[in-house]
């Protein structure tokens, strides 16, 4: 993509309702803008960003053996009326009226659906175990949302639903989830780290959070600072293996780990005073399992292998795509900007010329840029006629994590100069060169 054909509404000022990092530097790199209280629309910049997010997270939950679909994002009360959630959910869920004055309401989350769907096509435990799941936009009508998009009324969701005959498989399908949430996290530069948690209306025992810490977190944590030295890495799990994935949930969650909801402090008491950490976090994904709540109220039942009928057990997992957004940017920013981690960057390389329409410079760009997309990279060229000290405060706002810049001074020497975005560290080398070292960083991934 060439800047000068791209639409990005870069802000000089920081907006004055903009109160965390995230909302500031999206509304300000042109990735959102507010449509009313809490809905935003995404621009190019933003809507790369979380198509990126979203295709991580349905890699790895195909990678775990879940099943993609699509369910709408308005739907009938009469679902809701059966679970007998309909009039205990709260003012957050919006109820609305068709012209049939038949009662609807947007969904803020898929139980009801996802069990109805499934009653009406799955009659035998020999089609068990399923999970299904979707990435669907939710609206939740929060009283008062603010920070953007950490807390805003519509968001972009990935919700799955597990289907399993007896509560062993069931919970061998939560730690199944948690597994895959390792994983799509830590692909996205994050440590989300899973605790204790409440489970709200969506009821259920069993419920842990994945919480990123932050200065600006909504969640009061506490937490053994143990768990924080813990990455998942690059291991192959089995996830057909109960053992395998109950060990990687026993590896994760052994340690204190809550949020205020749960927290327990004769429990954390127990941790090595020098290791107790209390913190802010902002929750990313939760994941539940619930039993037979939906399944009994709603009749979703299999026949087992004596013949007898029975109610699944079930659990929900959620991940908040648009919320991971400001997260990412809440974990990796500085003053001047987006320090975006290579694996979600909107771009995977931005070129700058210095001097536009100047033969050899715009030659240059143009063969860095081929060359780039020729080995299936993105870049973003900077071929606008903006002042230098413009164009690298553009670069270092929307935070692309690597700079080529292009200048005649520095062609005359056969040179190009490759900036790192997190360190600020230059170096000059060939524009061979410099293809090569980009190329690998993101073959390396």
């Amino acid at each position: 993509m060439r800047l000068s054909r791209y639409f990005l509404p870069v802000l000089k000022e920081t907006p004055s309702e903009a109160q965390i990092a995230s909302h500031r530097l999206m509304l300000r790199a042109g990735m959102i803008k507010q449509a009313s209280a809490g809905i935003y629309s995404w621009l190019p910049l933003g809507f790369k960003v979380l198509r990126k997010l979203e295709n991580i997270v349905h890699e790895e939950q195909i990678r775990a053996g879940h099943v993609p679909m699509l369910m709408p994002t308005l739907q009938s009360a009469e679902l809701w009326k059966e679970s007998g959630r309909y009039d205990a959910y709260g003012p957050e869920m919006l109820r609305i009226r068709d012209r049939q004055d038949r009662d609807m309401l947007y969904g803020p989350t898929n139980e009801e659906m996802i069990t109805d769907i499934f009653r009406s096509h799955v009659n035998s435990y020999k089609d068990l175990p399923l999970t299904l799941y979707h990435v669907q936009w939710k609206f939740r009508d929060e009283i008062r949302p603010r920070f953007g998009v950490m807390r805003g009324r519509e968001f972009f969701m990935k919700d799955g639903y597990n289907f399993d005959l007896t509560k062993e498989d069931a919970l061998h399908a939560y730690n199944r989830h948690l597994v895959s949430y390792l994983r799509t996290y830590e692909r996205m530069g994050l440590q989300a780290i899973p605790m204790r948690a409440d489970s709200g209306p969506i009821g259920g025992d069993d419920t842990h959070e994945f919480l990123v810490l932050a200065e600006t977190g909504e969640s009061e944590v506490f937490y053994d600072s143990q768990i924080t030295e813990l990455t998942f890495g690059d291991r192959e799990i089995d996830y057909d293996s109960v053992e395998a994935c109950q060990a990687v949930m026993e590896e994760f969650t052994s340690r204190y780990a809550r949020t205020d909801e749960t927290h327990d402090e004769a429990v954390f008491a127990e941790v090595p005073e020098e290791r107790r950490r209390v913190a802010r976090g902002i929750e990313v994904g939760q994941i539940f399992y619930f039993g037979t709540k939906y399944s009994d109220a709603m009749g979703a039942t299999v026949q087992g292998p004596d013949g007898k009928s029975v109610p699944v057990h079930m659990g929900s997992h959620g991940i908040g795509v648009s919320r991971l957004v400001g997260a990412i940017i809440e974990a990796n920013h500085d003053d001047r900007g987006i320090i975006w981690p290579e694996g979600v960057t909107p771009f995977h390389v931005g070129i700058v010329n210095l001097k536009s329409g100047d033969a050899e410079a715009d030659a240059a760009c143009d063969a860095l840029y081929s060359a780039f997309v020729s080995k299936g990279l993105e870049p973003l060229l900077d071929d606008t006629n903006e002042r230098a000290g413009g164009k690298f405060a553009t670069m270092d706002l929307i935070g692309l994590p690597w700079r080529i810049t292009v200048g005649p001074r520095g062609l005359k020497n056969g040179v190009v100069e490759v900036t790192s975005r997190r360190t600020g560290e230059s170096e000059e080398m060939s524009p061979e060169a410099a293809i090569e070292k980009i190329v690998g960083i993101y073959a390396a991934l």
